[in-house]
Protein backbone atom coordinates (compact mmCIF):
# COMPACT_ATOMS: atom_id res chain seq x y z
CA UNK A 1 0.00 0.00 0.00
CA UNK A 2 1.41 3.58 -1.18
CA UNK A 3 0.50 6.64 0.78
CA UNK A 4 0.05 10.03 -0.68
CA UNK A 5 0.33 13.79 1.08
CA UNK A 6 -3.12 15.52 1.13
CA UNK A 7 -4.44 18.60 3.82
CA UNK A 8 -4.64 15.77 6.25
CA UNK A 9 -2.94 13.16 7.81
CA UNK A 10 -2.61 9.54 8.64
CA UNK A 11 -1.52 8.04 11.85
CA UNK A 12 0.40 5.06 11.57
CA UNK A 13 -2.26 3.09 13.20
CA UNK A 14 -4.45 4.63 10.57
CA UNK A 15 -2.39 3.24 7.62
CA UNK A 16 -2.60 -0.28 9.16
CA UNK A 17 -6.25 -0.24 9.39
CA UNK A 18 -6.85 1.44 6.13
CA UNK A 19 -4.51 -1.19 5.00
CA UNK A 20 -6.35 -4.34 6.21
CA UNK A 21 -9.24 -2.80 5.30
CA UNK A 22 -8.26 -2.45 2.11
CA UNK A 23 -6.33 -5.84 2.15
CA UNK A 24 -9.64 -7.61 3.00
CA UNK A 25 -11.80 -6.10 1.10
CA UNK A 26 -10.34 -7.48 -2.23
CA UNK A 27 -9.30 -11.10 -1.19
CA UNK A 28 -13.20 -11.64 -0.09
CA UNK A 29 -14.53 -9.59 -3.74
CA UNK A 30 -11.66 -11.25 -5.68
CA UNK A 31 -10.91 -7.56 -6.94
CA UNK A 32 -7.00 -6.70 -8.74
CA UNK A 33 -6.81 -2.91 -7.10
CA UNK A 34 -8.53 -0.60 -4.77
CA UNK A 35 -7.19 3.59 -4.44
CA UNK A 36 -8.52 6.06 -2.12
CA UNK A 37 -8.24 9.83 -4.03
CA UNK A 38 -9.66 12.56 -2.24
CA UNK A 39 -11.82 15.00 -3.40
CA UNK A 40 -8.98 17.06 -5.24
CA UNK A 41 -7.98 14.45 -6.79
CA UNK A 42 -4.84 13.38 -4.71
CA UNK A 43 -4.20 9.88 -4.61
CA UNK A 44 -3.90 8.70 -1.29
CA UNK A 45 -3.22 5.06 -0.84
CA UNK A 46 -3.55 1.94 -3.43
CA UNK A 47 -3.48 -1.39 -2.21
CA UNK A 48 -3.77 -4.61 -4.26
CA UNK A 49 -1.79 -5.05 -7.44
CA UNK A 50 -0.22 -1.68 -8.96
CA UNK A 51 -1.84 0.63 -11.15
CA UNK A 52 -0.40 0.32 -15.04
CA UNK A 53 -1.45 3.28 -15.55
CA UNK A 54 -0.25 6.53 -14.55
CA UNK A 55 -1.92 7.11 -10.95
CA UNK A 56 -1.73 11.35 -10.72
CA UNK A 57 -3.79 11.40 -14.00
CA UNK A 58 -6.25 8.82 -13.07
CA UNK A 59 -6.78 10.34 -9.53
CA UNK A 60 -7.35 13.60 -10.98
CA UNK A 61 -9.90 12.42 -13.10
CA UNK A 62 -11.81 10.01 -10.97
CA UNK A 63 -12.14 12.88 -8.58
CA UNK A 64 -13.75 15.38 -11.79
CA UNK A 65 -15.45 12.14 -12.57
CA UNK A 66 -17.22 11.83 -9.20
CA UNK A 67 -17.54 15.94 -8.70
CA UNK A 68 -19.18 15.79 -12.23
CA UNK A 69 -21.64 12.72 -11.53
CA UNK A 70 -22.37 14.58 -8.30
CA UNK A 71 -23.94 17.57 -10.89
CA UNK A 72 -25.85 15.46 -12.56
CA UNK A 73 -27.39 13.59 -9.42
CA UNK A 74 -28.44 17.74 -8.62
CA UNK A 75 -29.85 18.07 -11.43
CA UNK A 76 -32.10 14.93 -11.48
CA UNK A 77 -32.87 16.26 -7.79
CA UNK A 78 -30.83 13.26 -5.59
CA UNK A 79 -28.68 15.09 -3.07
CA UNK A 80 -25.69 12.60 -4.64
CA UNK A 81 -24.65 10.05 -5.83
CA UNK A 82 -22.95 7.50 -3.21
CA UNK A 83 -21.48 5.26 -6.28
CA UNK A 84 -20.94 5.23 -9.65
CA UNK A 85 -19.54 1.72 -11.54
CA UNK A 86 -17.84 1.89 -14.98
CA UNK A 87 -18.17 -1.61 -16.93
CA UNK A 88 -15.51 -2.44 -20.12
CA UNK A 89 -15.10 -5.56 -22.17
CA UNK A 90 -12.18 -6.83 -19.87
CA UNK A 91 -11.88 -4.08 -16.88
CA UNK A 92 -14.63 -2.45 -15.08
CA UNK A 93 -14.23 -0.23 -12.01
CA UNK A 94 -16.58 0.52 -8.74
CA UNK A 95 -16.66 4.13 -7.08
CA UNK A 96 -18.00 4.79 -3.98
CA UNK A 97 -17.87 7.94 -1.79
CA UNK A 98 -16.24 8.05 1.54
CA UNK A 99 -17.11 10.18 4.46
CA UNK A 100 -17.96 12.97 2.06
CA UNK A 101 -14.40 13.41 1.25
CA UNK A 102 -12.31 10.37 -0.45
CA UNK A 103 -13.40 8.00 -3.11
CA UNK A 104 -12.75 4.51 -2.57
CA UNK A 105 -12.08 3.38 -6.76
CA UNK A 106 -12.23 -0.54 -7.03
CA UNK A 107 -10.58 -1.78 -10.04
CA UNK A 108 -12.01 -5.22 -10.99
CA UNK A 109 -11.91 -7.63 -14.46
CA UNK A 110 -13.85 -11.00 -15.61
CA UNK A 111 -12.26 -12.73 -12.05
CA UNK A 112 -15.43 -11.32 -10.44
CA UNK A 113 -18.76 -10.16 -10.44
CA UNK A 114 -20.20 -6.82 -9.67
CA UNK A 115 -22.66 -8.26 -7.71
CA UNK A 116 -20.04 -9.71 -5.34
CA UNK A 117 -17.89 -6.35 -5.89
CA UNK A 118 -21.24 -4.63 -3.97
CA UNK A 119 -22.06 -7.26 -1.69
CA UNK A 120 -18.31 -6.84 -0.31
CA UNK A 121 -18.23 -3.41 -0.48
CA UNK A 122 -20.70 -2.40 1.75
CA UNK A 123 -18.94 -3.89 4.30
CA UNK A 124 -15.68 -2.00 3.07
CA UNK A 125 -17.54 1.07 2.80
CA UNK A 126 -19.03 1.02 6.50
CA UNK A 127 -15.54 0.41 7.89
CA UNK A 128 -13.76 3.15 5.61
CA UNK A 129 -16.30 5.81 6.99
CA UNK A 130 -16.05 5.15 10.35
CA UNK A 131 -12.07 5.56 10.31
CA UNK A 132 -12.17 8.61 7.79
CA UNK A 133 -14.57 10.39 9.74
CA UNK A 134 -12.65 10.14 12.74
CA UNK A 135 -9.58 11.18 11.16
CA UNK A 136 -11.12 14.47 9.80
CA UNK A 137 -12.59 14.94 13.26
CA UNK A 138 -9.47 14.10 15.41
CA UNK A 139 -7.24 16.62 12.50
CA UNK A 140 -10.04 18.99 12.37
CA UNK A 141 -10.51 18.88 8.57
CA UNK A 142 -14.00 17.91 9.01
CA UNK A 143 -15.13 20.63 6.17
CA UNK A 144 -13.72 22.23 3.52
CA UNK A 145 -14.93 25.63 1.85
CA UNK A 146 -16.38 26.85 -1.55
CA UNK A 147 -12.61 28.47 -2.99
CA UNK A 148 -11.17 24.49 -2.22
CA UNK A 149 -13.68 22.61 -4.84
CA UNK A 150 -13.16 25.88 -7.37
CA UNK A 151 -9.91 25.46 -7.22
CA UNK A 152 -10.00 21.88 -7.48
CA UNK A 153 -12.15 21.87 -10.43
CA UNK A 154 -10.00 24.35 -12.13
CA UNK A 155 -7.46 22.17 -11.91
CA UNK A 156 -9.50 19.28 -12.50
CA UNK A 157 -10.02 21.04 -16.02
CA UNK A 158 -6.25 21.73 -16.32
CA UNK A 159 -5.37 17.97 -16.40
CA UNK A 160 -8.11 17.01 -18.65
CA UNK A 161 -6.96 19.39 -20.81
CA UNK A 162 -3.20 17.76 -20.68
CA UNK A 163 -4.43 14.70 -21.05
CA UNK A 164 -6.30 14.96 -24.35
CA UNK A 165 -4.40 17.57 -25.97
CA UNK A 166 -6.80 20.44 -25.50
Amino acid sequence: MTSGASSWSFREEDAQRLHGILSHFLRDASARTALIVDRTGQLVATAGEAPVFDPTAFASLTAADFSANDQLARMLGEPEFGALFHQGERESMYLADIARRVILVVLFDNRTTLGLVKLRMRHAVGELNQLFTAMFDREGAGSRGPAMESEFLGEAEDEIDKLFGA
